[in-house]
């Protein structure tokens, strides 16, 4: 397993790097979105659709709703990040209250609304990171993975009292701190090296501890998923790996609202003037 987990890493990374930072404009569009349509695929399985004609047909609706949104310029605005940030509180209340309310969505047309609020605005919020000049887009994927790495060590040391155990047991609010402490020093390595000031650098602190709440969310609903429909990946298109999802689930829930942040914070405090 561990071998082919390697295998999967070492094309699997170079080529996603290449596409996230050596693409932009329709290029990057198409393969990020590319990205998205594959966890598409895997979330018509996770909302109950196990046969291919109907879940390829699920694939070809969003393709086309991603089409008609590039066309009309709205893969690059802002309601599709406010439907997410609504979504994701949705989803909060939905991950905290399992299993007692899943009656509320585990109908296959409600957990496929479901993947179109947290699919679609992760899309346009890649769209819109890239569209800023990348160093944002950085910023993000680091902090999704300096949140999986602080948690993870954090939690193997002191965790104790569960997060969530009846969604995914593993983890503990011991491993939430430690992921927390770990992005909070790189936002503030990030707003050293961006020259963002004081108040730059404290607005970036705390938009960066609430994305890093979030992306635990996107790991917690994905996992609260695949419970209910008691499978232990979204998919085995990356061997070693699982699915596409599996690698995801916490971008889901950052990219977009992380994206919002920056529209409606950052762009301000940084324009207010270098260092802020």
């Amino acid at each position: 397993m561990l071998k082919q987990r390697i295998i999967t890493a070492a094309w699997l990374a170079p080529l996603v790097l290449a596409g996230l930072f050596g693409l932009d404009g329709g290029a990057f569009a198409l393969f990020t979105a590319l990205i998205v349509l594959l966890g598409t695929w895997e979330w018509a399985n996770l909302a109950g659709v196990t046969r291919q004609g109907p879940r390829l047909q699920i694939v070809a609706g969003m393709a086309l709703v991603m089409v008609v949104m590039w066309l009309s310029g709205a893969a690059l605005a802002v309601w599709p990040l406010w439907l997410a940030a609504a979504g994701w509180l949705v989803n909060l209340y939905w991950v905290t209250q399992y299993p007692q309310a899943s009656q509320q969505w585990q109908a296959t047309s409600r957990r496929l609304l479901m993947g179109l609020w947290v699919l679609l605005p992760c899309w346009v919020g890649f769209n819109v990171l890239r569209d800023s000049g990348a160093i944002w887009l950085l910023f993000v994927l680091l902090l999704v993975w300096t949140a999986d790495i602080g948690a993870y060590f954090a939690g193997r040391r002191w965790g104790k009292r569960k997060l969530a155990p009846r969604v995914s047991p593993g983890k503990s609010w011991e491993g939430v701190f430690g992921g927390l402490f770990a992005t909070s020093l790189l936002a503030l390595a990030f707003a050293f090296w961006q020259s963002l000031g004081v108040v730059g650098g404290a607005a970036l602190v705390v938009i960066t501890a609430l994305v890093t709440l979030i992306s635990v969310l996107g790991d917690l609903l994905e996992s609260m998923l695949k419970r209910y429909r008691n499978i232990k990946d979204s998919s085995q298109l990356l061997p070693g790996h699982g699915g596409v999802l599996d690698r995801i689930d916490s971008l889901t829930a950052a990219i977009p609202l992380f994206a919002l942040f920056y529209i409606q914070v950052l762009v301000d405090v940084l324009a207010q003037g270098s260092p802020v």
